[in-house]
């Protein structure tokens, strides 16, 4: 006799849902069979929800974060912003806990990534060339480098700290208020305040 199983549809749903960052197998059963039982119109508005994030959604031209296509982010458009503070992190979701942090008030640059040879990551794969070249356009800037403690985000801050050396700038690091070997998206708000505030030169 042959054993019982979901419809090939929800078995396909299930291991999209596994996909995701941090669903496993059982989350992934439990979600979409959530999603089943809330009805047909609660799975179109997701699915509708979905289509249109991917079709709209685009990263800033200018630093990397996310924004309506064709537009530059909030912060970007903000002529409030001091265009003079630069800070880089390694991805646009390390934009909103510094945000959030109400500790900072400049401009963002996303690298997309660090510099991780083991995993076939170098400068060139990354926002470098764009960075040194918003630098340039602000002489006298200061560049804060928000990328995280571990050992490729160490590598990835004294590689542009040297790349920015022959740039009219202040090159600085936040300060090691973070956990050693954590990302900006682990960290409250007081400790990120006091990262940023606490940061040095390099």
């Amino acid at each position: 006799m042959k054993a019982q199983e979901y419809p090939q549809p929800v078995l396909e749903l299930i291991a999209a849902l596994k996909r995701m960052p941090g669903v496993g197998s059982r989350g992934a059963e439990r979600l979409a069979l959530w999603f089943l039982q809330q009805g047909r119109a609660e799975a179109r508005q997701l699915a509708a929800s979905l289509v249109t994030a991917a079709d709209s959604v685009a990263t800033c031209p200018e630093c990397g974060f996310f924004s309506n296509a064709g537009e530059t982010c909030t912060a970007c458009a903000d002529a409030g912003r001091d265009s003079r503070l630069l800070c880089v992190v390694e991805q646009p979701t390390d934009v909103l806990p510094i945000e959030r942090s109400g500790s900072f008030r400049g401009l963002y640059h996303c690298l997309g990534g660090k510099i991780s040879p083991l995993d076939g990551v170098m400068p060139e794969d990354l926002a470098v060339d764009k960075l040194l070249q918003r630098v340039a356009d602000r002489p006298g800037c200061e560049v804060i480098l928000a990328v995280g403690s571990d050992v490729e985000g160490e590598a990835t801050a004294l590689y542009l700290a040297e790349q920015l050396t022959s740039l009219d700038c202040r090159v600085s690091r936040i300060a090691q208020g973070m956990p050693a070997g954590a990302g900006l998206g682990h960290a409250d708000a007081v400790t990120l305040m006091r990262a940023i505030e606490g940061r040095r030169n390099l």
